[in-house]
């Protein structure tokens, strides 16, 4: 089959660009279209692909300004010639399922959510925004609204990355959708022997306000326990400001730092809502529990009692009550490593490939079973 992929922007490595190199292993001969391509930010995996960019990559400070130039990328979009392939797919984030394939071709939407600034997060959007921007987002969220809904209908079979989003896409498309979670690189991940844990609790990754990445700092400081803060991100400065003795904020680190620290911690503090969420996995697969907020993609990762605790409200006290009852409890290391291998790359390549195959004719539907 000639295949193409479709990927809002290409400017880093997140958990967007990590299903797109899935993918790519899955799809090797396969074109990537893209709104904006900053191949310095970008692996290996994907560069090996012949990749084609829309106008907006041209327009000035594209790599940097990108977002400011969403009001013209449905448009970007509908410009893209794909008539010269068998398999579409879309990796949905930002815009880029609106595409315009030819028939016959197959078009699959790997959803990882419906926009956000649009959508569920719009108020949190607004509020954050400086003046003019408050002053422009309501006429052009409802224009990209109706654009989004409308191209709904150019997707054949729709994908989502967890139950949470697969509500979504029912509740604004209303479409229903398959949920294969996305991969996570479990092998990257080992535990230390239980005399090599050290006494502090950890949090990672982007440090920006829907995460609430406050709620740990400010509750950890009430314990006076120690908390480690890796990330970098909006909130980073903030977070300094208000982090007590027993607080470190790293900032951004290297990946064997996070790996140390991911395998040496108490335990992970999730206290944000995300459509998945690969950090508690990556937690998981270094031997570590979860302390989790009880919403989200963690609900179908974290098993509670088993792997980690849940949290139900996004207070301070209820973070100091979930980690008060994880120090109570004896969790054992290997059941959260072998939770996380249900998330491994291999599994989602394997579903993914099957899925596809099925809706282009090509093999059944795949068999949990024979997954290896």
């Amino acid at each position: 089959m000639r295949v193409a992929i479709v990927h809002y922007w290409l400017v880093g490595m997140r958990g967007g660009e990590k299903v797109l190199e899935a993918l790519c292993r899955i799809y090797p001969g396969a074109d990537i279209y893209t709104h904006v391509y900053d191949p310095a930010a970008i692996s290996p995996e994907i560069r090996k692909h012949r990749i084609h960019t829309t106008f907006i990559d041209s327009l000035p400070y594209a790599k940097r300004l990108y977002k400011k130039y969403l009001p013209l990328m449905p448009m970007a979009l509908e410009q893209l010639d794909l008539s010269a392939y068998d398999l579409v797919i879309s990796s949905e984030s930002g815009p880029s399922k609106g595409v315009i394939p030819t028939s016959p071709a197959i078009h699959i939407c790997y959803c990882h959510s419906p926009m956000r600034y649009i959508w569920n997060m719009y108020n949190k959007y607004y509020e954050t925004s400086g003046r003019l921007t408050r002053i422009m987002m309501p006429p052009l969220a409802h224009y990209l609204r109706t654009w989004d809904v409308a191209t709904a209908s150019r997707v054949d079979e729709f994908i989502a990355n967890s139950t949470t989003v697969a509500h979504r896409v029912k509740s604004y498309y209303r479409r229903d959708a398959q949920i294969i979670h996305p991969p996570v690189d479990t092998q990257a991940f080992r535990p230390v022997a239980a005399r090599d844990l050290e006494d502090y609790y950890l949090m990672a990754g982007e440090l920006v306000s829907y995460k609430r990445p406050d709620l740990a700092v400010e509750a950890f400081n009430r314990m006076k326990a120690k908390l480690v803060v890796i990330g970098g991100g909006e909130m980073l400065d903030r977070l300094r400001k208000i982090a007590g003795p027993t607080v470190t904020v790293m900032g951004s680190q290297p990946f064997e730092v996070l790996q140390h620290h991911y395998a040496r911690c108490r335990a992970l503090v999730f206290p944000g809502e995300e459509d998945f969420g690969i950090v508690p996995v990556e937690a998981m697969a270094s031997g570590r529990p979860v302390i989790a907020y009880g919403r989200g993609g963690a609900t179908e990762t974290v098993v509670a009692g088993k792997t980690g605790v849940f949290f139900s409200t996004q207070t301070v006290e209820a973070v100091i009550d979930a980690a008060e009852r994880l120090d109570k409890m004896d969790l054992n290391p290997a059941d959260a490593v072998a939770r996380a291998q249900d998330f491994r790359t291999a599994v989602f390549i394997e579903k993914f490939r099957s899925y596809a195959n099925h809706l282009t004719g090509q093999a059944p539907i795949w068999d949990d079973m024979k997954i290896a």
